[in-house]
């Protein structure tokens, strides 16, 4: 979820859901101590965010910062539960007899933030747009199990058609989805803010649609100063499971984590998604019961960039010894204060599938590690970078990575920090990661096929590190057409067994929010994807 999103690449986080895991606020006198922030408007919370790398377009959001805010004006067909189990929005049902041909009935008098309807054509008519090559879509790829997909998107050159012959419209409520190939888990894809609908108003003016946008969601837009906040207010008119609760939201822009969670404990702040390194050993003093400590379905890793000097080419198994050459068990201990768990596989837990791999490439051991390095061929110039967003609290743990893999391996290992998480994606979309980059991702929908097919399949958008392995894609081919799911996610447990020897990328720890809130509100909870369930979210 870079987000995901895709899945999202993740800043520290992401996204807005429905269901919640309730923590209470403070006392009665602690409700005295209200919020001291200048310009929010009464009854609206804030959040720390940042910069969305793009305009606010569904299909054009795959990282964190962009994703919170189009969760907050979109609504699509469906979403999650706290335990990952689908739960209905805008659909009223989805249904398939075949895993191949799908129809989807949608609720009666849902509505735009312009007051016009949200009709099965809203769908049909976004996601040919979306799909469209000629748009530039980051997003587009995953229209690809629909049948026409390729007139809309060819491999080569501008599109031949400009709609898939998968997509029908029945009626205002009902249209129906033609895969190309049955694809089991294709319904729980449709949770990815990706397949949200769009307006007409969309059509007349896109580039100025992106910088306001007219969603069909629980908030509606309101301004955007760029680099500074964005500010949606709740729309009164939902008809949603999910109505807001409170005003409306402030997504504010720090320049690094520790100053919003100052902010926090000022008063000036409400939600903080996750506490840095630096805080992580006081926070839980700091705050009391207004702390948030939970488990999500996320992933840290490092993503060797394949087209670089350092890992063109490379033997796999010199990714197996760095991995090795990581003291995953020290760092989850002492730098990050115990607030992670090693990773034992290519998924976290948390989404169907997971499985602990076993292995002993997870597990430090320097003589090994240097052993396995050495032996097949090295690193080139005995030197690599991991590339990080600075503004994300990252700095102290890749500084601890590199240290241990230079001390294991003897490979000199460098931090590359870029000053926030837009400039960090921005080098990994134009290819100009020296070596490697700091991967975080979480979960779209809860099916193990989302943290190996969208990371690592030839030519898949969040495939930054350009990994690319035939056995590897025909693997992901079979779990996606498997008979049942349960078939798909055991081929794409298959299909794990082989990440192992490829090494697309290097797990760390699975991912956990550690962050907090101020005692000017309550009823605050994350989601399946460790994102503040904004809506719940009430001022006292």
């Amino acid at each position: 979820m870079r987000g995901a999103k895709s899945a999202k690449w993740v800043v520290g986080a992401i996204v807005v859901a429905m269901t919640m895991t309730a923590c209470g606020g403070g006392s009665d006198d602690e409700g005295k101590a209200a919020s001291k922030e200048k310009g929010k408007p009464a009854g609206y919370i804030s959040m720390d965010n940042g910069e969305p790398q793009k305009p606010l377009i569904p299909a054009d959001t795959n990282e964190s910062v962009g994703s919170n805010v189009i969760r907050s004006l979109f609504t699509q067909l469906l979403e999650f539960d706290k335990d990952g189990g689908i739960v209905y929005t805008n659909a009223e049902s989805v249904k398939s007899t075949d895993s191949k041909t799908w129809t989807v009935k949608l609720k009666d008098g849902w509505k735009f933030h312009d007051g016009t309807p949200v009709t099965a054509e809203s769908y049909v008519k976004a996601w040919n747009w979306y799909a469209n090559v000629d748009n530039n879509m980051q997003n587009a790829f995953w229209f690809g199990d629909i049948a026409g997909y390729a007139d809309v998107h060819p491999e080569k050159g501008k599109a031949k058609k400009d709609s898939m012959s998968g997509l029908k419209v029945v009626d205002d409520t009902t249209f129906t989805i033609e895969l190309t190939e049955a694809v089991p888990y294709f319904e729980y894809k449709l949770g990815y803010s990706t397949f949200a609908p769009l307006p007409e108003v969309f059509y007349k003016d896109t580039k100025a649609f992106g910088q306001a946008p007219v969603g069909n969601g629980p908030y509606v837009f309101e301004k955007w100063d760029h680099k500074k906040l964005i500010q949606v207010k709740a729309n009164p008119d939902y008809t949603g499971p999910n109505k807001a609760k409170n005003k409306g939201v402030l997504f504010k822009n720090y320049a690094t984590i520790e100053a919003a969670y100052q902010d926090l404990l000022s008063g000036n702040l409400d939600l903080i998604k996750q506490v840095g390194p630096k805080d992580l050993p006081k926070y839980k003093a700091d705050l009391g019961d207004r702390v948030i400590d939970e488990p999500w379905a996320g992933l840290q890793t490092i993503t060797p960039v394949f087209y670089s000097k350092t890992f063109k080419g490379i033997n796999p198994k010199v990714i197996q010894g760095l991995s090795m050459g990581i003291d995953r068990a020290t760092i989850t201990k002492t730098v990050l204060n115990g607030t992670r768990n090693p990773a034992t596989s290519f998924t976290p837990p948390g989404v169907a599938g997971h499985q602990n791999l076993n292995t002993d490439v997870f597990t430090f051991d320097a003589a090994k590690a240097k052993k396995l390095v050495t032996e097949n061929g090295g690193v080139p110039d005995n030197k690599m970078w991991i590339q990080y967003n600075a503004d994300g609290g990252h700095k102290e743990w890749v500084t601890a990575v590199c240290e241990s893999i230079r001390n294991s391996t003897g490979v000199d290992c460098i931090p590359d920090a870029k000053p926030d998480f837009q400039t960090d994606l921005e080098a990994r979309d134009n290819k100009q990661v020296k070596s490697a980059y700091r991967g975080g991702w979480v979960a779209d929908y809860p099916v193990n096929a989302n943290f190996m097919k969208e990371l690592y399949g030839t030519g898949a958008e969040a495939n930054n590190g350009f990994f690319s392995d035939k056995e590897v894609d025909a693997a992901f081919k079979k779990g996606d057409n498997a008979k049942s799911l349960d078939e798909s996610v055991k081929a794409f447990q298959d299909a794990e067994q082989l990440l192992l020897e490829k090494m697309p990328a290097i797990p760390l720890w699975e991912y956990k929010t550690n962050g907090g809130f101020s005692k000017a509100v309550d009823n605050v909870g994350i989601d399946f994807h460790g994102d503040y369930v904004l809506t719940n979210v009430t001022v006292k």
